[in-house]
């Protein structure tokens, strides 16, 4: 073994050049995962000690029992505790401080209009605490809120919204409240907030009067301090004292609560995501490894044979051409490691610049984000080169005496032998995806067909190399003349080697073009969606994205309804109850007066007689729950279970949700009352412009919520798939980048290869600019075959996601021509970049010594 791995190095050395791309892919692949653990290690960090820092004053927390789970609402949603509850416990022995805080939404609108912060984090207002060891803010400037109208806003906020000392704006809650900023906090000694969230706070009285339902006294928790007793002891003191349906947890309790909420739910799925496109990265590296040392070994057939002559056995040398695939592995996984450090950072400051901050703090390192990328980063390059190290040791020492060149006939049969298991493979993954997307639908046969099909397609990659590379190098050989020809013909000569340099890209790629496609499918559906059922002219929203934003003031829609230009104006709101054992999220609204802007298609009951223990519900919903009106349903709420009747039934599927229910029945039972849109219809006559100013002027009373037209409404609710379909591009590019690399990789190797042909073609006339040519077009038609490939498999793929992902049937599949238009033409100018180095090194090359090259 010391003879293999004494070969392994000094090959490695010898052929640093050649292995630089390897290399680099390698290096990319690991710095990509390494980034994404390490990210999450350091967010997860983050966020444990901003929820220990809330709570590292406090003892133990009072609060509701009961726990609804909401979709949006980590944790879920609790009933407001009694306030005065606070005063008995103060009196408790042991109890040094016992304070209610009230909680709740609270947008901030900066010096310019425009609402502070919103984009995923939330937005929070609440009342100061007085106890400064239960307050996690400090004063910075200024002093506590004590009058009506005063607040105290986190620094953060304050810089965001351009406020100082002194300012008056407005607090959306979502009913506009006026305030003053009398003081700018820090979270603990001097962070400028609880992460990128906002916080503004008042008197506990103003708290309790725009946060609670009541108006007054209630509170979300209680907080407790005890100089005396341990957290246990406080809560064991405390327990037997509370109320029915109020229980006391430790802070600690509290604290790993809240973590393991936001842990358990956004960071799972967000280093999830990371993680997916990081496998994305390996496996192109994974073909480009491959093709690099496949191509390394062919070129070394002879040096291998006369070692093998020599004596060398073929354990030997397989085992050094492992070994020197373990040098890569290792030297570039290392360095890997120490660009993941960067690559975390670069995550970061996207997520930041698409609007979606994420918590500030220092980056955490785990033992398992440096081990686990360090192994996977060797098992890849390993397993990669394994295949080409073992044909490295069968070389027969007779091959001493034959020319390197490839094999062309060889290439052939064993293409040929690809026929069968690949189109078994693509053929029955089509129909598992097809089947899977149509006849159920079934997301999990829909993935595995999606996996035979892309295997599938790998196995009969060179299979169909030369055929589509004859197609695509068509027009190339007719406008380029010579060149052009021996580019179709270069691109040809391999097809093993061809399909899988273009495998690579051809992976990125389809991805790529999946989510294009998927997210071009939400979008139509979304617009379909508007287009079906919304009949108004306007809609006023408060936009948000994630647990951000407050909402639209409830009173506003009355108020629109007084204008002479609009006809009709009714608010659509969101409250959460458990329906047949599970969180439903209902939408209350004014039901009689919504079907006038909304079209909820074919009712059956009687909208308008909802009342107070009313239901309607839509027909798909029914049926899965075989109702019928009249149906007598449960509905447990925070503060209890009442029995409603379903009244009526809609077809759904449109702007309104599953659940409507009137809001005289959601009053008893809510927490903040606020309104995700107003729909307005204008009287006949009146213009648009003419009607959107007067609603816009209403609106600017009510904290200046935004008013869009239909076309407006309904783009603004397809943002967000702009945002995602940015984090995707921007995540595969990685991918694709090592995908270009392995193109010019193979393309220096093959130059280095044909040192002698080049040579040849110049002495006999051709001149440097056409060498380029051919070379370039070369690099082109194999991202050409790369791009079209995976723009084949991904439009199949992203249709079949589409169907499978849409139980109800009510969405649309979407093709986007002009975007796959710019994938394709971004691909083959990639291919035209990837082929710039190798053709001017070809370019380069002195005739002389070229046609005496070995």
């Amino acid at each position: 073994m010391n003879t293999a791995l004494r070969i392994g190095l000094r090959s490695a050395r010898a052929h640093r050049r050649r292995l630089a791309g390897t290399v680099l892919a390698v290096l990319l692949g690991v710095a990509f995962l390494t980034g994404t653990m390490v990210l999450g290690d350091t967010l997860r960090a983050n966020f444990d000690t901003l929820f220990a820092d809330a709570n590292a004053g406090t003892g133990a927390v009072v609060r509701s029992a009961d726990v609804l789970p909401a979709e949006n609402v980590p944790g879920g949603v609790r009933a407001p505790v009694d306030a005065a509850l606070a005063d008995r416990l103060r009196t408790v022995p042991g109890v040094s401080a016992a304070e209610p805080s009230v909680q709740g939404a609270g947008q901030l609108v900066g010096r310019d209009g425009q609402p502070v912060g919103g984009k995923g984090p939330p937005t929070l207002a609440g009342n100061w605490l007085t106890d400064a060891t239960l307050n996690p803010y400090r004063l910075a400037e200024g002093r506590a809120p004590a009058a009506p109208g005063e607040a105290v806003v986190n620094r953060g906020a304050a810089k965001a919204g351009g406020l100082h000392l002194g300012d008056t704006t407005v607090l959306r809650t979502p009913d506009p409240v006026r305030i003053t900023v009398v003081g700018i906090a820090t979270f603990g000694a001097d962070a400028d907030g609880m992460g990128p969230s906002t916080f503004t706070a008042l008197t506990l009285a103003d708290a309790e009067r725009h946060l609670t339902p009541k108006g007054a006294g209630q509170a979300s928790a209680i907080r407790l301090r005890s100089d005396t007793l341990t957290q246990e002891q406080l809560v064991d003191r405390v327990a037997p004292l509370l109320p029915d349906g109020v229980e006391a947890l430790t802070g600690q309790a509290a604290t790993a609560e809240s973590t393991a909420d936001v842990s358990g739910r956004f960071l799972t799925m967000f280093t999830t995501l990371l993680l997916v496109f990081a496998g994305i990265a390996l496996l192109v590296a994974t073909f480009t490894i491959h093709n690099t040392f496949a191509i390394v070994v062919a070129q070394r057939t002879r040096e291998n044979a006369l070692l093998r002559a020599l004596g060398a056995s073929r354990r030997q040398v397989l085992g050094g051409t492992l070994a020197e695939a373990a040098v890569v592995a290792v030297l570039a996984s290392a360095a890997g490691l120490l660009g993941g450090i960067g690559v975390a950072a670069g995550l970061k400051a996207l997520f930041a610049g698409l609007g979606f901050a994420l918590p500030a703090g220092g980056t955490v390192v785990a033992a398992a984000s440096v081990l686990l990328p360090l192994a996977v980063g060797v098992v890849v390059t390993l397993g990669s080169a394994l295949v080409p190290a073992v044909r490295a040791g069968r070389t027969a020492p007779l091959a001493a005496l034959r020319e390197s060149a490839v094999d062309g006939a060889a290439a052939g049969r064993a293409a040929a032998v690809r026929v069968v298991p690949g189109g078994v493979l693509l053929a029955g993954g089509v129909a598992a995806a097809a089947v899977g997307a149509t006849g159920g639908p079934s997301v999990v046969l829909t993935a595995a067909g999606a996996v035979a099909a892309f295997a599938g397609t790998v196995v009969l990659g060179p299979v169909a190399a030369v055929p589509a590379v004859r197609v695509l190098g068509a027009p190339v050989a007719r406008l380029r003349g010579v060149a052009g020809v021996l580019a179709r013909r270069n691109a040809a000569r391999n097809p093993s080697r061809t399909a899988a340099t273009a495998t690579a890209l051809m992976t990125g790629v389809a991805v790529v073009t999946l989510f294009t496609v998927f997210g071009a499918s939400i979008r139509a559906t979304l617009d379909d969606t508007v287009d079906r059922s919304f009949a108004g002219d306007l809609a006023v929203t408060a936009p948000s994205f994630g647990a951000g934003g407050s909402g639209v003031s409830p009173r506003l829609a009355a108020a629109l309804r007084q204008l002479p230009e609009v006809g009709q104006a009714v608010g659509l709101g969101r409250g959460v109850a458990r329906i047949d054992g599970h969180g439903r999220e209902l939408d209350v609204t004014d039901p009689g007066r919504l079907a006038g802007v909304v079209d909820l298609g074919r009712v059956d009951g009687d909208l308008t007689a909802l009342g107070t223990d009313g239901l309607a519900v839509s027909r798909s919903e029914a049926a899965a729950r075989g109702w019928r009106v009249g149906a007598v349903v449960p509905v447990a709420f925070t503060d209890g279970t009442a029995r409603f009747t379903v009244r009526a039934l809609f077809e759904g599927g449109g702007v309104a949700g599953d659940y409507l229910m009137t809001r005289e029945a959601w009053a008893p039972h809510r927490a903040q009352d606020s309104d995700g849109m107003v729909a307005v219809a204008l009287r006949p006559g009146v213009g648009l412009a003419e009607g959107r100013a007067a609603v816009e002027r209403v609106a600017a009373e009510f904290g200046g919520p935004q008013v869009q037209d239909r076309d407006a409404y309904a783009a603004s609710a397809a943002g967000g798939v702009d945002i995602m379909l940015s984090v995707v591009y921007a995540l595969l590019a990685l991918a694709v980048l090592i995908a270009l690399l392995g193109i010019a990789n193979t393309l220096t190797l093959a130059v280095h290869e044909r040192t002698r042909e080049l040579g040849l073609l110049r002495a006999v006339g051709q001149t440097r600019g056409s060498l380029r040519a051919m070379v370039r077009w070369e690099s082109v038609l194999v991202a050409a075959f790369g791009t079209v490939g995976g723009l084949g498999l991904g439009v199949f793929l992203g249709w079949a996601l589409v169907r499978a992902s849409d139980a109800a049937g009510t969405g649309s599949f979407a093709l986007p021509p002009g975007r796959l238009a710019v994938v394709l033409l971004a691909g083959l100018v990639a291919g035209a970049v990837a082929g710039l180095r190798p053709a001017g090194r070809a370019a380069r090359l002195d005739v002389l010594r070229a046609i005496a090259a070995d």
